[in-house]
C-alpha cells in the first residue's frame, strides 16, 4: 500500500532540507580558489566526460551557449581549460582540462571527502549501512 500524499510530501520536504543543508556544508569545505559554482561544475563535467565542444558542455550543464562561452573565457584566462581544433571538424573547437584544473579538482574533492569521512566516523555501523543502502536511491533521484 502506498503512503498517503501528505506523508510523501512531508518526507519530500524533510529530504530536501537535509540534502540542501548537507550540500551547503560540503560547499563550505571548499578552498577559496576564486571560482564560482558554475565554473567548478563545468570543470567537473570536463573531468568526468572528457574534452568536448562548448555547445556540448553547455548542454551537459543545462545553460545557454552564451553563458558557457563566458564561463569558458574565464576558465581559459585562469589557465584551467585549453581550446584546440576539433580533429574531425575544423570549424569546431574542443575544450579540455589543464593539469592545474585536474589538481584543483582533486584537492577540492579530497578536502570535502575527508570532512565527510570525519562526520561519518561518528556514525554507528547500522547508520553507515543505512547510508550505503540509500546511495542507489539518491543517485537514481539525482539522475531523474
Amino acid at each position: 500500500m502506498s503512503p498517503s500524499p501528505a506523508v510523501t510530501a512531508d518526507l519530500a520536504h524533510d529530504l530536501r532540507l537535509a540534502v540542501m543543508r548537507l550540500a551547503r556544508r560540503l560547499r563550505q569545505q571548499r578552498a577559496d580558489h576564486g571560482l564560482g559554482l558554475g565554473q567548478l561544475s563545468a570543470l567537473a563535467t570536463l573531468d568526468r566526460c572528457g574534452p568536448m565542444t562548448a555547445g556540448a558542455l553547455a548542454q551537459h550543464e543545462q545553460v545557454r551557449p552564451p553563458s558557457m562561452t563566458k564561463t569558458l573565457a574565464a576558465l581559459t584566462e585562469a589557465g584551467f581549460v585549453e581550446r584546440t581544433a576539433d580533429p574531425t571538424d575544423g570549424r569546431q573547437v574542443v575544450v579540455s582540462l589543464t593539469e592545474p584544473a585536474r589538481t584543483l579538482l582533486l584537492e577540492d574533492r579530497r578536502r570535502r571527502d575527508e570532512w565527510l569521512a570525519e562526520l561519518m566516523a561518528g556514525l554507528t555501523s547500522d547508520e553507515r549501512t543505512v547510508l550505503a543502502a540509500a546511495l542507489p536511491l539518491l543517485e537514481g533521484m539525482a539522475e531523474a
